[in-house]
């Protein structure tokens, strides 16, 4: 990997990523992992170039998030599995939107899965392996003081936004998006941003030209239920996403 920084050492390494520390104290780099993990890592695999997929899928979409106006901490590829993005403190809040109900949802509700849930449902739970990343209540998320009302507010706004165009695109190329988690975190500045990545991992995504309820997958459900091809799934997203839109920059 050739970079207009020098990498510097682990800062953490997550389920899917590792993220290093560089000479340049405005940077940080992301490697993506071809780890596949389930159930709180309960299931654990190594996919063979889901990593690249994930990478190559995340960089655009985010470019398209900040081409509607959504800061991202994105700033460029560096080589086909790493991004470089700006260094953020993650709120321990992982957001999550569902436009059609599916997944935990159906498990805890008594709404059969497929169901369009407009207004889409916004749920926050709390970033804590340890704790099995609980759903957050208003009165648990005021006890843990994890936001100041401004900053929930700005959150969702932010989340319904991103919705808003994740949603249109992917119907454009042919994907409903059933639902997506996503991390946010502020910069040195105080900004609040989008982290983390946008991807299969951690988005639903069905292929509208399907109507098997399995094989219109093309998401990390395809570990989850061992319903197999998951690599090809993602290949299939990315081969869209490249057709819609412009190539990723590159940073330096």
């Amino acid at each position: 990997m050739t970079a207009a920084y020098t990498l510097g050492s682990l800062i953490y390494e997550g389920k899917a990523k590792r993220v290093f520390q560089t000479d340049r104290p405005e940077l940080v780099a992301v490697e993506f992992k071809d780890d596949a993990t389930a159930f709180n890592a309960l299931k654990k695999a190594q996919l063979a170039g889901k990593g690249e997929l994930n990478c190559q899928i995340s960089a655009r979409l985010f470019e398209l998030l900040e081409r509607e106006g959504v800061p991202t901490h994105y700033l460029g590829l560096q080589g086909r599995s790493w991004q470089v993005v700006k260094p953020v403190s993650i709120v321990p809040v992982e957001v999550v939107i569902r436009n059609v109900a599916a997944g935990s949802l159906c498990k805890q509700m008594p709404i059969a899965a497929g169901t369009p849930l407009e207004p889409p449902l916004l749920d926050l739970y709390y970033k804590d392996d340890a704790y099995g990343d609980p759903l957050l209540t208003d009165a648990r998320l005021a006890r843990l003081g994890l936001l100041t009302a401004d900053q929930r507010a700005e959150l969702e706004r932010l989340a319904f936004r991103v919705n808003a165009v994740l949603r249109a695109f992917f119907a454009a190329i042919g994907l409903q998006l059933v639902d997506f988690k996503i991390e946010l975190g502020f910069t040195a500045a105080g900004e609040l941003v989008v982290a983390d990545e946008i991807s299969p991992d951690t988005c639903r995504l069905w292929d509208l030209q399907v109507a098997d309820a399995s094989d219109r997958i093309l998401d990390k459900d395809r570990f989850r239920q061992d319903l197999g091809g998951v690599v090809e799934a993602y290949g299939e997203v990315l081969k869209r996403v490249q057709g819609a839109c412009p190539e990723p920059r590159i940073y330096g």
